[in-house]
C-alpha cells in the first residue's frame, strides 16, 4: 500500500514527488509519456516566459545561459532535480481506471494496479487540443502541435490562433521560408503574448510578410485549400498545412474517472480546498495548472509550485491524526 500515488511528471508531480521524499513517505509517480512530457513536446525554440528562478523546485537552482530559459535548458534542469532527489518515477505507464476502496485509492493502469491511501492528480493540460470541429481537420496536414519549422520551407501555410504558441510558429515559419498566413478569431493578437515578441509579430504583419485575417474563422480545410468567413464572406485561399494552435485543455477523463466534480460549468474548474488542494473526494489531490480547467493562462510553473508544500503537509496532518486516533 503507498501513501500517495502522484499522476503526471511534469514539474509540479515532481515537486509533489519532492515533498513525499522529504517527508519520508511511501510514494510513487506514473507518468504516461517522458519526464516533464508536456514540455518535452513543447516547440523546440521556445523560451519560456518566467526567468530561471521562477521554474525551479525542490530548492535546486536553475542555471541559464540566457535571460529567458530555453526549452532545451528545461529539459537538462528537470532530468538533474529528478536524479538529484532519485525520484521513483513509472513512465510509458498510463491510469486507466480509478476507483476508491474504503480509506484507500484502487488505480489501474496499462502495467499494473495500485493501492494507494492518497491521490494526486498533476496531469497539466497540453495533452488534449482544443478542437476545430470543421470538416477536413482530420486530414494530416492539419497539426495540433508545432515543434520545429523545417517541414514548412516553401510551403503555404495557415497558422490559426493568436497566443503566445501560435504567433512563435508564424514568425519561425515564414522565417525558415514559409508563405504564413495568420487567421485569428478576435480583432488582434492575443495581450498574453510575450512582450519581446509582439512588436515582431505586429510588424511582420504590417509589412505584409505575413498576412492576417482578423475576426476570421475557419470553416474547413480540403486537401489543397482552406476556407474561412470574414465580414460575412466565404474566403478560400491554396494550402499546404494548417497549424490549429487553438489552445489545450486538462484530461477530463481522468478527472471524471477519479469522481472529481466540475464546480464551474464556464471555466470547467475542478472542485478543490484552495487551503489544501483537496478535491471533493477525501484525500484525492488536484495540483498544478489541472485546477484552472480551461483557463489555463491562469497557473503556471511558478505559481502553483507551492500546490506540492500544501498537500505532502496536509498527508502529514492526516497520518498524524490517523496515529493518535488508533493509539487511542
Amino acid at each position: 500500500m503507498l501513501d500517495v500515488l502522484i499522476i503526471g511528471a511534469g514539474p509540479i508531480g515532481l515537486a509533489c514527488g519532492i515533498e513525499a521524499t522529504k517527508h519520508k513517505l511511501n510514494y510513487l509517480i506514473l507518468e504516461k509519456g517522458v519526464l516533464v512530457n508536456s514540455l518535452y513536446h513543447y516547440p523546440d525554440n521556445m523560451t519560456f516566459f518566467s526567468t530561471s528562478e521562477k521554474l525551479e523546485i525542490g530548492g535546486v537552482p536553475f542555471v541559464s545561459n540566457n535571460p529567458k530559459p530555453r526549452k532545451h535548458e528545461a529539459l537538462e534542469y528537470y532530468r538533474r532535480v529528478a536524479e538529484k532527489f532519485q525520484l521513483n518515477i513509472n513512465f510509458y505507464e498510463s491510469v486507466k481506471g480509478i476507483a476508491k476502496g474504503g480509506d484507500h485509492f484502487v488505480v489501474n493502469t496499462s502495467k499494473g494496479i495500485y493501492k494507494t491511501k492518497s491521490l494526486v492528480i498533476a496531469t497539466g493540460f497540453y495533452d488534449l487540443p482544443n478542437k476545430l470541429n470543421i470538416p477536413g481537420e482530420e486530414l494530416s496536414k492539419v497539426k495540433h502541435y508545432y515543434t520545429d519549422p523545417h517541414p514548412y520551407y516553401r510551403q503555404k501555410v495557415v497558422v490559426i490562433g493568436a497566443q503566445n504558441s501560435a504567433v512563435d510558429a508564424a514568425l519561425e515559419c515564414w522565417r525558415k521560408g514559409a508563405e504564413v498566413t495568420m487567421i485569428v478569431r478576435g480583432p488582434e493578437i492575443a495581450n498574453r503574448v510575450k512582450y519581446w515578441v509582439r512588436p515582431d509579430i505586429e510588424n511582420r504583419i504590417e509589412e505584409g510578410s505575413i498576412k492576417a485575417h482578423f475576426n476570421a474563422n475557419v470553416t474547413k480545410v480540403e486537401e489543397h485549400s482552406l476556407t474561412f468567413m470574414k465580414d460575412n464572406k466565404e474566403h478560400t485561399i491554396p494550402n499546404d498545412f494548417v497549424l490549429a494552435l487553438t489552445g489545450y485543455q486538462p484530461g477530463y477523463d481522468l478527472l471524471k474517472m477519479a469522481g472529481v466534480n466540475i464546480s464551474n460549468e464556464k471555466t470547467m474548474r475542478p472542485s478543490y480546498n484552495e487551503a489544501n488542494m483537496e478535491s471533493n473526494i477525501r484525500q484525492l489531490y488536484l495540483a498544478g495548472v489541472v485546477v484552472g480547467g480551461m483557463e489555463t493562462a491562469k497557473w503556471f510553473i511558478e505559481n502553483s509550485r507551492i500546490h506540492a508544500d500544501l498537500i505532502m503537509n496536509d498527508i502529514m496532518q492526516k497520518i498524524k491524526g490517523e496515529s493518535q486516533s488508533n493509539s487511542k
